[in-house]
């Protein structure tokens, strides 16, 4: 017959290795995103260790979790690896976060309230005086942006009254910040695109608040769609440049 423990038995360096996994988790989870390790390179727990001051066991830990959240792929032999960049993953992402935003977007201007439109508002504002950051390597502005970014997008669905809804949401969009900030990093290349953003954020904006979901929709399609061929324009130098 098994055992049941009480939660207060578990011993304290399993309590503490929970912590430094989540720890680890976090870190390497906003590192992958910003970019900092190129699409399918090796991720070598000895060499993370050493960077990170991390174990080898949370870090192990926090490499199957980023596995599981498809930013790390592994094989028997090859160890952990960053999740590859392609043009047709890319392509499926962005047509599943448009199906997913369609959903969401459609729910939250029949039910959103006036603290749902206050906030669009407040993240608009925000993110509209937010610049892109000028230098590649100034990793606190392309994080204040990419913050204040996401926030503007998830304020516009977060009426829709799904949990499972914004799950599914908050996961594409993690898939989209790596994409977008390896074109970010990039920004200043003529096939990178660079547009009128606060423009098109702005006409999202009013057609949800005056509860034109057609047009709310049509536009953050638009929006998507742009940024996509961006993305793929910048990998595609960059490979052919390789």
């Amino acid at each position: 017959m098994e055992t049941l423990h009480h939660p207060a038995m578990i011993p304290p360096a399993t309590a503490a290795e929970s912590t430094q996994a989540d720890r680890a988790f976090e870190t390497l989870r906003g590192d992958l995103l910003a970019g900092l390790f190129p699409p399918g390179s090796r991720l070598r727990p000895n060499l993370l260790q050493a960077n990170y001051g991390i174990g080898l066991t949370p870090l192990r830990e926090a490499l199957t979790r980023l596995e599981a959240a498809g930013l790390v792929v592994s094989t028997a032999q090859r160890g952990f690896r960053v999740a590859e960049a392609s043009r047709d993953e890319l392509a499926d992402l962005t047509r599943t976060r448009c199906d997913i935003e369609r959903l969401c977007l459609v729910r939250a201007i029949a039910r959103g309230d006036t603290d749902w439109e206050a906030e669009i508002v407040a993240a608009y504002h925000a993110l509209s005086r937010t610049p892109l950051p000028a230098d590649t390597a100034d990793r606190a502005a392309l994080d204040l942006w990419e913050t204040r970014h996401r926030r503007f997008h998830r304020a516009l669905i977060a009426a829709c009254g799904s949990a499972w809804l914004l799950r599914f949401w908050d996961t594409l969009a993690d898939h989209s910040e790596r994409y977008r900030k390896l074109r970010l990093a990039h920004r200043h290349r003529p096939e990178a695109e660079v547009r009128d953003l606060n423009g098109e954020h702005e006409a999202i904006m009013q057609a949800a608040l005056r509860r034109d979901a057609a047009a709310a929709i049509a536009l953050a399609e638009q929006h998507l769609a742009a940024t996509e061929r961006a993305v793929w324009a910048v990998l595609h130098e960059a490979a052919a440049a390789r």
